[in-house]
């Protein structure tokens, strides 16, 4: 499958580049191991190879970053945004979901089944080229593309949009490196008195600068971030799994969990604790130097 246009992404807290010219590792990735990694992709230690390896998985696999790209909606994660989201959208507790898809940028969805055949295998997406195929399919589906010329990422431009086009009730996925976003996002909240969920996403490369608007979010997934555990976990009401755990900050992002989970198949253990985040020796990611 041959790649269209320029894209550039984070896994395993590296920077990728995708084009026609193959798969370029920027960056060394900041995670030595993960949970998740070494059960979709058997990978034991991460490193350079290992993350171009997963990359051109995702490319010849499903045909991400190209014309010819899958949507498939099946739930791959237990406690993704986009999982989450699609539910959301299905019972009807949000109007709109705010997402990013690579060919497409931001994007505004209606249909939970968009959202997730979208985010399914996703990771962050820093910048991306427009590809009209995957433009097209978004169209389809009932979304609607930010900027079609230009395939722009902006969570904030993404959100009014939504409002404009008169959604009261909407959902936002904003990643770490746009985290000033999320503040953005509360002052329009505020403004136009829409009601705003956010789900702060791709946080392993979190700095101390992102905290504060990280903070601002409802539903915080931690990622491989040390930095969240002990600087945003203490805050949170409600913590949900272990080895990649997700946070809710507010109330809202609580109910929005537990709603979730009301159609979640798997056995589930409930119990309380004095203090948050809970952590088990050995589950988690474990990141470069420790």
């Amino acid at each position: 499958m041959p790649v269209e246009g320029e894209h550039e992404i984070y896994c395993c807290g590296a920077r990728v580049r995708i084009s026609p010219k193959g798969v370029k590792v920027l960056s060394e990735p900041t995670v030595k191991y993960c949970p998740l990694h070494a059960a979709m992709h058997g990978t034991k230690q991460i490193n350079k190879q290992t993350v171009r390896e997963s990359v051109e998985k995702k490319i010849q696999g499903f045909g991400f970053c190209c014309g010819d790209r899958s949507f498939q909606s099946k739930a791959i994660v237990a406690y993704g945004a986009s999982e989450m989201m699609q539910v959301w959208l299905d019972e009807g507790l949000v109007d709109c979901a705010i997402v990013v898809c690579e060919g497409a940028g931001t994007v505004v969805a209606t249909r939970g089944r968009l959202v997730q055949s979208i985010g399914a295998r996703l990771t962050g997406i820093v910048k991306t080229s427009p590809i009209t195929e995957i433009i097209r399919h978004i169209e389809a589906e009932g979304g609607h593309v930010l900027d079609e010329a230009t395939a722009r990422i902006d969570q904030t431009a993404g959100v009014n949009q939504a409002i404009e086009l008169g959604f009261k009730h909407i959902a936002v996925s904003v990643a770490s490196f746009q985290a000033k976003t999320i503040s953005e996002i509360r002052q329009l909240e505020t403004q136009t008195n829409a009601d705003i969920v956010v789900f702060s996403i791709c946080n392993t490369c979190a700095d101390k600068q992102s905290v504060e608007h990280i903070s601002r979010a409802d539903i915080v997934c931690a990622g491989a971030s040390k930095l969240l555990r002990n600087e945003v976990a203490p805050k949170t009401v409600m913590q949900l799994g272990i080895a990649i755990p997700v946070y809710a900050m507010t109330q809202k992002g609580k109910r929005l969990i537990l709603s979730y989970l009301q159609r979640f198949g798997d056995k589930l253990v409930v119990f309380r604790t004095s203090k948050l985040p809970y952590e088990a020796r050995g589950k988690g990611p474990r990141l470069r130097g420790d």
